[in-house]
C-alpha cells in the first residue's frame, strides 16, 4: 500500500461522512462515493450527505446515566463530525439531543466538501468495488444498492438478514391545537437546547385511547412485496400498529406512556395516553410524532391520527412510511477491526453491521475509518477497551451472538442500539456511603453511574489523557 494512496468510502450517510472525516482529518487522502442524486432511495430525499431519513433524535445525551450519552460523549473526544454537526444544530428536546435535519446534513456535507484532504464523487458503485482500492470502507447502511449487496453476498457465500424499519410523521406546528395540547417533557427534565417544556402532548383518555387503538388494528396498511414477506421488524423502531397488534396496552406502556406528564388545561385529570411530538426544524415550524414509525397507507394515517385531541387539523409535511434494511451476520464474517474475512481489502461500517441507531451507525464509522488509518500508515490500532461505549458495541457486532452451528437453528444476531447490557460487568456491586447495599432503583443507577465512570478512565487510559470531566448538569 502507498501511503499517497486514498482510502475509498462507499456511502454517504452517517457512518460513511464520519468515517472519511476520520481518515481525512488523519492527514490521509479519501474518496467518498455516494450515489445519490444519480440514483435515489424509498427514504432519501435530498443529495445532502448524512441525510436523517426517519426520526430526528440522537436519543439521550446523558454521559453519567445513560449508555447512548456516554457513546456521545466518547465520540466527541475523538473528534466526531457527526457530533459537533448534531451539537451545532440541535433543537430543544427534553433530556435529548435532537438537531435540524436539514441544517445538520448541510453542515456535514459543508465539512467535508470543505476539506483538503476528501474528494466527494456522485456515483453508484454497482457490484463490488474494482480491486484496485485496496482499502475500502462500505458504509451503504440499510439501502444498500442491489448490485453491491448481491457482490457481498457473492463473495461472504452468507445469506444477509433482512427486517423494516419505519418512518414517523411529521406535522406542521401551527396545525396542532394548542387549546387541547400543551408544552411539557417528561418529569420537566431539560436537555441540551432545552428549557423542561420541549415536547408538544396530546391527551386521550380512557375511551379515546381504546378507539385509537382498534383503529390502528383496522387500518388498512401498505402491502407487501414478496421479497419482504418474511422480514422480520426490529423492536426498536416497531411500528404502531404492530405495537398495538401486540395488546391493547403495549402502546400505552411504550411511545404513549402518560407518565410524568401534567395537563395544565385540566390538571386534576390523568390522562390514560399521551401522544408526544419532538420539534424537527431549528425554525419550531414541524414536529415529528415520537415514535409512530408506520406502514399504515397515508390516507389512513391522515384520518386516523386526525382523531387525536390537538391534531384534529393537523396538517402533515411528511407521513410515515416503510423501507426495507439489510445487515451482515458480522460476528461470523467481520474480525475485530470490522474486516470482511473474506477480503480483507473491505470494511464495513454502519448499520450494515448490525448497530441500530443514528449514533451507533456514526461510532462505528468513526472506528472504521480510524482502523483504515492507521492500516495504510502501518500501525496498529489498540482495541477499544471493552468497557467503554464504543468497544462494548464493536464487542457486539464483531463477537456477540454468534449462530449456533446447528444446521437450522436460528440465528440470533440482532441489530441492536447501545445499552448497558453490551458491558462487561462491575467487579463488584457498588454500595451506598455508608457501606450498606443498595436496592431498588438506587441500586440501578449507582450502577449506571459506576458503569460510565469506568469507561470514561478507560478511554482516557486508552487515548493517553486524562479522564473527562461529567457535563455539568450530569454532575449535579
Amino acid at each position: 500500500m502507498s501511503g499517497s494512496d486514498p482510502i475509498h468510502v462507499v456511502g454517504g450517510g452517517l457512518a460513511g461522512s464520519e468515517a472519511a472525516w476520520q481518515i481525512a482529518e488523519a492527514g490521509l487522502p479519501v474518496v467518498l462515493h455516494e450515489m445519490r442524486p444519480l440514483r435515489g432511495t424509498e427514504a432519501h430525499q435530498t443529495q445532502d450527505l448524512a441525510e436523517l431519513v426517519c426520526s430526528n433524535s440522537f436519543r439521550s445525551d446523558d454521559a453519567a446515566l445513560n449508555a447512548v450519552g456516554l457513546l456521545h460523549q466518547e465520540m466527541r473526544r475523538l473528534g466526531s463530525l457527526i457530533m459537533r454537526s448534531g451539537d451545532a444544530n440541535q433543537v430543544p428536546a427534553g433530556g435529548a439531543l435532537a438537531v435540524d435535519r436539514e441544517g445538520f446534513s448541510r453542515a456535514v456535507t459543508a465539512a467535508l466538501a470543505a476539506h483538503p484532504n476528501v474528494r466527494i464523487v456522485r456515483e453508484e458503485i454497482d457490484g463490488l468495488p474494482p480491486e484496485s482500492w485496496d482499502s475500502v470502507i462500505v458504509a451503504t447502511g440499510p439501502l444498500t444498492a442491489p448490485g453491491l449487496a448481491e457482490g457481498i453476498r457473492g463473495l461472504t457465500g452468507a445469506e444477509s438478514l433482512a427486517f423494516f424499519d419505519a418512518i414517523a410523521p411529521i406535522v406542521h406546528r401551527d396545525s396542532i391545537d394548542m387549546g387541547k395540547a400543551w408544552f411539557q417533557s417528561r418529569y420537566d427534565k431539560a436537555g441540551p437546547g432545552g428549557t423542561g417544556a420541549d415536547y408538544i402532548n396530546c391527551p386521550l383518555d380512557r375511551e379515546q385511547y381504546a378507539a385509537f387503538i382498534a383503529a390502528l388494528v383496522e387500518g388498512e396498511k401498505t402491502s407487501f412485496k414478496e421479497w419482504e414477506a418474511s422480514t422480520p421488524y426490529f423492536d426498536g423502531c416497531l411500528p404502531i400498529e404492530v405495537m398495538a397488534e401486540r395488546g391493547p396496552e403495549t402502546l400505552r406502556h411504550g411511545p404513549m406512556k402518560p407518565f410524568g406528564l401534567t395537563n395544565p388545561h385540566n390538571p386534576t385529570v390523568k390522562a390514560y395516553a399521551i401522544v408526544q411530538l419532538r420539534q424537527d426544524n431549528a425554525l419550531g415550524t414541524l414536529y415529528n410524532m415520537v415514535g409512530f414509525q408506520t406502514k399504515l397507507r397515508h390516507a389512513e394515517q391522515v384520518r386516523i391520527f386526525r382523531t387525536i385531541p390537538g391534531l384534529e387539523n393537523a396538517e402533515f409535511a411528511r407521513l410515515g412510511g416503510l423501507h426495507r434494511n439489510t445487515y451482515l451476520d458480522s460476528p461470523r464474517l467481520l474480525d475485530a477491526t470490522l474486516r470482511l474475512k473474506a477480503a480483507p481489502r473491505l470494511r464495513f461500517a454502519g448499520q450494515i453491521t448490525g448497530c441500530e441507531g443514528y449514533v451507533e451507525s456514526a461510532a462505528i464509522g468513526l472506528m472504521a475509518g480510524r482502523f483504515a488509518a492507521a492500516e495504510r500508515r502501518g500501525q496498529s490500532l489498540a482495541p477499544l477497551p471493552a468497557t467503554t461505549a464504543l468497544g462494548a458495541l464493536i464487542g457486539h457486532i464483531t463477537g456477540g451472538h454468534v449462530s449456533a452451528e446447528d444446521e437450522g437453528a436460528p440465528r440470533s444476531f440482532q441489530p441492536m442500539n447501545v445499552n448497558f447490557g453490551l458491558f462487561p460487568p462491575l467487579d463488584r456491586a457498588p454500595k451506598a456511603l455508608d457501606g450498606k447495599r443498595l436496592r431498588g432503583p438506587e441500586k440501578a443507577q449507582a450502577k449506571k453511574r459506576a458503569l460510565t465512570d469506568r469507561a470514561r478512565a478507560s478511554l482516557s487510559a486508552w487515548l493517553g489523557e486524562e479522564p473527562a470531566p461529567l457535563p455539568a448538569e450530569a454532575a449535579e
